[in-house]
């Protein structure tokens, strides 16, 4: 949408962290205004990858748990991480059964967008699940996680109240409610 050219001059780099997860980098640079400074960036190695869920009443599925970095308790749509390079459909598909024990025969994009592009690369990809079918949950050995059936329009309002503030879970739910307003969601 802007054919502009990146007006950031990157004069050396280093990494200073890297795990399994993340990769952080700091770079010195001369900013688009001509000054020196310095720049961080967390690269993320998976694709971040969420789902909303609805059923034929309109109920959707919240996962809960304790999020280590924000040190609160935190409600969610299904989410967790797929490797880069492989069709994130497989991984969303993956954590919805971990997660929740749903299968879903109906899966729809939602939404690409990045979670913090200031200081990281990560890449969101959201998607609808419909038509489920209940299995048994297979959360990871690093998740205990609490699991809620709600009405679409109670978790809409938990957003508005500031009640969930993870971000793929804020933009999936405007998105929805957004297509419902619109009548592209019955």
């Amino acid at each position: 949408m802007n054919p502009e050219p990146n007006p950031w001059k990157i004069l050396a780099s280093k990494q200073v962290y890297d795990n399994t997860w993340i990769q952080v980098t700091e770079y010195d640079v001369i900013n688009p205004g001509g000054g020196k400074g310095i720049y961080g960036k967390v690269h993320f190695k998976n694709t971040a990858i969420g789902v909303v869920v609805l059923d034929e009443l309109l109920n959707t599925w919240l996962v809960g748990q304790f999020r280590f970095t924000v040190d609160q308790y935190s409600w969610e749509i299904p989410e967790g991480g797929g490797l880069i390079g492989v069709d994130p459909l497989e991984g969303a598909k993956r954590e919805l059964l971990e997660e929740t024990g749903l299968i879903a025969e109906n899966w729809v994009p939602l939404l690409t967008m990045h979670l913090s592009n200031s200081v990281s690369d990560e890449l969101a990809i959201v998607y609808l699940a419909t038509s489920l079918t209940q299995k048994t949950s297979e959360p990871e050995e690093t998740e205990q996680l609490q699991i809620q059936k709600l009405p679409f329009n109670e978790v809409y309002e938990m957003v508005e109240a500031g009640k969930i503030t993870d971000s793929m879970t804020v933009a999936a739910i405007y998105k929805i409610k957004a297509m419902l307003l619109e009548g592209k969601l019955k």
